[in-house]
């Protein structure tokens, strides 16, 4: 396998973006079942708790885990094939999670005769959802259809990784947005600007959100990072193949040379008295 460049770096970045996403969902869980009414697909408050639940676990920490699944150095020796149906995999379970936590909060706003759609955090989370739907689509035709011509792909490669990563951020902001505007509407005694526990215990929540996008998207931007082109991992798994095959020839001819020393070893008599002549003869086979 391909050396990746500052290997170590990677590893502690990595690392820290999978245990902050999963302290993230944590903070979630605790949120929804300590400080709010728990989970349940009833058309009260409850159900309304899936929708931030849903959107931590897939659109923020499934959708980050895809933009960098192409980036880890051991799915190198997969096939670039099964690589992008692992992105695709993962892209499409985020946009279900997101798609059903949307329709838990129209749910909860047509019970609750709540206006749909006023706010600037669900126009944005809605125009996410929906570039995000075309972002699937888009890759899923150019790059999984065989028929795609070569230079359609490459063509349109920036546009899908800016698009990704804009996509990525704008579900970041959103959620910041949601649930500082959740905190508002929903604190009422004492109020959010008294800073009860519920407050800072969320505040904290979108901290840790901030800095897992940060992470994914500086792991996501840095060319060293890159999965190599795969002429250079055909290349490199023919040099490990060759270095492979080095290392079982040189076993075996030391084997060779073992046996051959102790045949000499054992008729040492015999050739000695045949002569100087077949003793060199000998000692010439051993040392090839």
């Amino acid at each position: 396998m391909m050396a990746m460049e500052n290997f170590k770096q990677f590893l502690v970045l990595l690392v820290s973006a999978l245990s902050v996403g999963f302290v993230c969902i944590v903070f979630v869980l605790r949120w929804v079942f300590h400080f709010k009414e728990g989970l349940a697909w009833d058309g009260g408050l409850a159900e309304f708790n899936w929708h931030p639940l849903l959107i931590v676990i897939g659109f923020i920490f499934l959708q980050g885990i895809a933009i960098i699944v192409y980036r880890l150095p051991w799915t190198w020796r997969c096939s670039k094939l099964m690589m992008k149906f692992i992105h695709a995999g993962l892209n499409i379970l985020a946009l279900i999670l997101a798609v059903v936590s949307l329709v838990a909060v129209f749910d909860f706003h047509n019970a609750a005769n709540i206006p749909n759609m006023y706010s600037l955090h669900s126009w944005v989370g809605l125009a996410a959802v929906i570039l995000y739907a075309l972002q699937i689509v888009l890759g899923l035709v150019v790059y999984l259809v065989p028929i795609t011509p070569g230079f359609v792909r490459a063509a349109l490669m920036p546009v899908h990784v800016y698009g990704g990563l804009f996509i990525f951020s704008s579900v970041i902001a959103t959620a910041l947005m949601g649930i500082t505007e959740k905190l508002i509407f929903g604190l009422k005694d004492p109020k959010y600007k008294d800073s009860p526990p519920e407050a800072v215990f969320v505040n904290v929540l979108g901290l840790l959100l901030s800095v897992f996008g940060g992470l994914i998207l500086w792991i996501a931007t840095r060319p060293h990072w890159k999965r190599p082109a795969e002429s250079q991992l055909r290349l490199a798994h023919n040099d490990d193949l060759a270095a492979a095959a080095s290392e079982a020839g040189a076993n075996g001819g030391a084997a060779v040379t073992m046996t051959t020393g102790g045949d000499q070893e054992s008729n040492g008599e015999p050739r000695r008295r045949n002569g100087k002549g077949e003793e060199s003869a000998a000692a010439g086979r051993i040392n090839i």
